[in-house]
C-alpha cells in the first residue's frame, strides 16, 4: 500500500441528511476517517459507501472526541472537516499542494458561512462563528483541550500561510437554527464553567455583551450583512452572559 500523505477526518453525530455531500468532496484525500459519536440514525450506513476507516464511540467532551479521531488517522497530514462543511475544488487543490510542499506545522483555511442559502461573510466572532479555522496540520502537531464546546488548541509546530480557497460551512439552516445553536453552545459552556468552578461575574458579562456586539457589528463589519449581521452580533454578545447565567442559576 502506498504511503498515506493526507487523511480527511470527519466527526459526525446523526448526520444522515448531509454526511454524503460532505464526504463526496473529500475523495481527493488518501484516506477518509469518520468518527461516529453516539449515532442512532443511518449515518453509519451512508459512511460505509465512502470508507472503512470508521471509529465508533460515545464522548461527552468535544476535545476528547476530536483527539481520538486525530490519533486514528494514518496520514502524515490531517484535514479536519465537520459534516456540515464542503471542501471546494480550489481548496482541495491548495490542500494537496500544501501537503506536498509546506515546511510548516499547520495552516488556516478561510470559511464562507451560510445561513440557509444566504452567504454571510462579515461579522462572525465572539465564539459564535469564525471566518478562518486551523484545520490542516501535520500528524502530532495539534491537540484539542478538554472542553465541551469550543475546545482550546495546543500546537507543537509552527503556523504557516493561510491556504487559498474557501471551506463552505452550512452553519445554520435558518434563524431558528441560529437560536437553537446559541442555546446549545451556552449550555455546554456553562457545564465547563461549573466544572472549573469559574463562572465569572454578572457585571463583567453584561459589559462583554456590549463589547462583543460592537466588535462583531462594527469592527468586523457585520452591518454589511443587514439583519443577519445584527443577529450574529446579538448572539455573540449574549453568548458569555447566557453561559454565565446558566452556570450560576442552574445545576446542569
Amino acid at each position: 500500500m502506498s504511503e498515506i500523505k493526507l487523511s480527511a477526518l470527519v466527526v459526525a453525530h446523526n448526520e444522515e441528511d448531509r454526511i454524503a455531500a460532505c464526504l463526496d468532496r473529500l475523495k481527493f484525500a488518501d484516506e477518509i476517517v469518520v468518527v461516529l459519536d453516539k449515532c442512532t440514525d443511518g449515518t453509519k450506513t451512508i459512511v460505509a459507501n465512502y470508507t472503512d476507516r470508521v471509529l465508533e464511540g460515545s464522548w461527552d467532551i468535544e476535545g476528547d472526541r476530536r483527539n481520538e479521531g486525530l490519533k486514528f488517522c494514518q496520514g502524515e497530514w490531517i484535514l479536519e472537516i465537520d459534516s456540515d462543511e464542503w471542501v471546494t475544488e480550489q481548496l482541495a487543490t491548495n490542500v494537496r499542494q500544501a501537503v506536498n510542499e509546506s515546511t510548516y506545522g499547520w495552516h488556516e483555511i478561510s470559511v464562507d458561512n451560510y445561513i440557509g442559502d444566504r452567504l454571510v461573510r462579515y461579522g462572525w466572532g465572539g465564539s459564535f462563528g469564525t471566518s478562518a479555522v486551523p484545520r490542516l496540520s501535520r500528524r502530532g502537531v495539534k491537540e484539542w483541550g478538554p472542553q465541551s464546546v469550543h475546545p482550546s488548541l495546543t500546537w507543537h509546530g509552527t503556523k504557516g500561510y493561510r491556504l487559498n480557497g474557501y471551506l463552505i460551512h452550512h452553519v445554520d439552516r435558518n434563524i431558528s437554527d441560529v437560536i437553537r445553536r446559541l442555546d446549545s453552545y451556552t449550555t455546554a459552556k456553562a457545564r465547563d464553567m461549573r466544572a472549573r468552578g469559574e463562572i465569572g461575574s454578572t457585571a463583567n458579562n453584561v459589559r462583554r455583551l456590549f463589547t462583543r456586539f460592537f466588535k462583531c457589528y462594527v469592527s468586523r463589519k457585520g452591518y454589511r450583512e443587514g439583519g443577519y449581521g445584527l443577529l450574529i452580533a446579538l448572539c455573540a454578545g449574549l453568548y458569555p452572559l447566557l453561559s454565565h447565567l446558566k452556570a450560576k442559576l442552574e445545576d446542569e
